[in-house]
């Protein structure tokens, strides 16, 4: 399956949204609307300023669900409800524009440390009432595998599979960059086929630097081969800081993704 690249910045959430003509103009086929800042869509200004300006452009759309102080692994009832909830939200509303939706998982907070069975559980059951959303919505919600802090969940791709297997509605975001940070690229590429959805952008390995393809430690030739054999999500999303640096990991992308 081809692999067509998107770009998103988490960066630029609180810029007006006109940015993102430049990806159009870069040669991006879409756009991933990081759904926080000036970009909610469970707001309805700011929903429609998103919704009318990527209609004026030919790119396509997935969205990145809110993350910032929510944790859907929450052993603390109302933080775990409301955490459910703006994931939903985000769900209903992405729903007008695409079928895919990435999300987060939950982490172990200093009492969920002490019982870790219990934050396996709530992230569970999170999954299951997000799921039903989804396919309620037409939409696949992704959860996606994290970087080297810890206390998250889901670090490796049989632990985001294990945790996601057998949820309607629910599939999977392999995120190579957040990969590299716990060493484990070579395993997020032998499960390629099982991925759902796709982040890529560079790091040295030991931080979230979001780099441009090909200023890090990732051997893109034989990341992008292997994506470009196994992977039937057939969207890569560049995750990046600015424009010009999402310029040259396009240039990375399409001389190694084949």
């Amino acid at each position: 399956m081809t692999v067509r690249p998107y770009f998103a910045s988490s960066s630029k959430v609180w810029e007006d949204v006109a940015w993102i003509f430049g990806i159009e103009e870069a040669g991006f086929a879409g756009w991933e609307i990081s759904a926080d800042g000036n970009y909610r869509l469970d707001e309805p200004a700011k929903k429609k300023r998103v919704v009318e300006t990527l209609a004026s452009t030919t790119l396509d759309a997935t969205v990145h669900a809110p993350y910032t102080d929510l944790n859907p692994a929450s052993i603390n009832d109302p933080i775990w409800q409301e955490s459910v909830r703006q994931i939903c939200a985000c769900v209903e509303n992405a729903a007008d524009f695409t079928d895919r939706v990435t999300m987060h998982p939950g982490y172990l907070s200093p009492a969920g440390k002490l019982l870790p069975g219990r934050v396996w559980d709530q992230q569970k059951e999170a999954l299951r009432i997000i799921g039903r959303c989804g396919e309620e919505n037409g939409v696949l919600v992704c959860l996606e595998n994290m970087i080297n802090i810890p206390e998250f969940l889901c670090h490796d791709p049989y632990e985001l599979l294990g945790i996601t297997g057998g949820i309607e509605g629910i599939g999977v975001t392999f995120d190579i960059g957040h990969a590299n940070t716990v060493g484990n690229v070579g395993d997020f590429l032998k499960e390629i086929g099982n991925a759902s959805h796709l982040h890529i952008h560079d790091n040295h390995g030991s931080s979230d630097e979001h780099l441009p393809l090909g200023d890090g430690t990732i051997d893109w030739e034989a990341a992008g081969h292997a994506i470009a054999g196994g992977y039937h999500g057939g969207i890569a999303v560049v995750e990046g800081r600015n424009l010009d640096e999402a310029e040259r990991s396009l240039q990375i992308f399409r001389r190694c993704f084949v």
